[in-house]
């Protein structure tokens, strides 16, 4: 089982949030405290979050009495993929395929080139799953009545 840290779940509910707002983002940005009060966030913890979504590009940042947050891009053009890799870094499933030195058993390995494979249908999936689809997700479950939480926590490998 690959879990997502708390960090990656809590930035994809936050863009969740932003984008199930009504209105523009130019005019409608959320502050990090309301977004931490709608999910039962550490505000703390949710502002660091946020700074790092806004750094890279999937965040505006306002400031002033009606400022806050809002999506950079239209829901549907922000990936899970884009939102995890911002908060986490790149995604790998096991330490041999980073790109970063060679593994002691390199020589006699036969399992780094599936684990591979694994990883890039992993990243493709993510790559093709987008707020937009979590906010979809999340009115299907409303309509039956299901909690709804941050709908991307747990992918089974």
């Amino acid at each position: 089982m690959l879990r997502l840290t708390k960090k990656a779940d809590y930035g994809l509910m936050a863009l969740k949030y932003l984008a199930e707002q009504p209105g523009d983002a130019a005019h409608n940005a959320q502050s990090a405290k309301d977004i931490a009060q709608a999910y039962h966030i550490p505000p703390p913890l949710l502002a660091k979050i946020l700074q790092t979504l806004a750094r890279a590009g999937l965040l505006v940042s306002h400031a002033g009495t009606n400022g806050g947050y809002a999506l950079a891009r239209p829901a549907n053009e922000i990936s899970a993929f884009e939102v995890i890799r911002a908060i986490d870094g790149p995604l790998f499933i096991t330490s041999c395929i980073t790109i970063h030195g060679t593994c002691d058993l390199a020589g006699h390995c036969t399992i780094k080139e599936p684990l591979r494979k694994v990883n890039d249908s992993i990243k493709d999936l993510l790559s093709k799953i987008h707020i937009s689809d979590l906010v979809e997700m999340s009115e299907a479950h409303n309509d039956e009545g299901a909690a709804v939480g941050g709908g991307l926590v747990t992918i089974l490998a």
